[in-house]
């Protein structure tokens, strides 16, 4: 989630010097109920440690209006098509689901 934190940044970034100015935030898809939940509860950040400033960044994007978080099942997550292995029905339904 910082990774894609770091990245929406830099595009508004880049948007606004392309003067596109974005007043909703994005919303961020994650498929990591767990990171979600620690990204929006900062009393969860003694068990983790070791990614505390990651947690800060994605925490601070959220307060601050830029970014919300947002949970996708894995099992809509359109991008595994071009990531995973898929069986027959998982790829199907992908197909189905990118069609418009």
């Amino acid at each position: 989630m910082a990774h894609a934190t770091c990245e929406i940044n830099w595009l508004r970034y880049l948007l606004q010097d392309f003067q596109v100015n974005i007043q909703e935030p994005v919303v961020l898809h994650c498929d990591n109920q767990a990171a979600l939940h620690i990204a929006a509860n900062p009393v969860f950040h003694e068990c983790t440690k070791h990614i505390e400033l990651d947690c800060h960044l994605v925490r601070e994007k959220i307060q601050s209006g830029m970014i919300t978080a947002a949970y996708t099942p894995s099992s809509h997550q359109l991008a595994d098509i071009f990531t995973k292995p898929l069986g027959r029905d998982s790829f199907n339904m992908i197909i189905r689901k990118l069609e418009f």
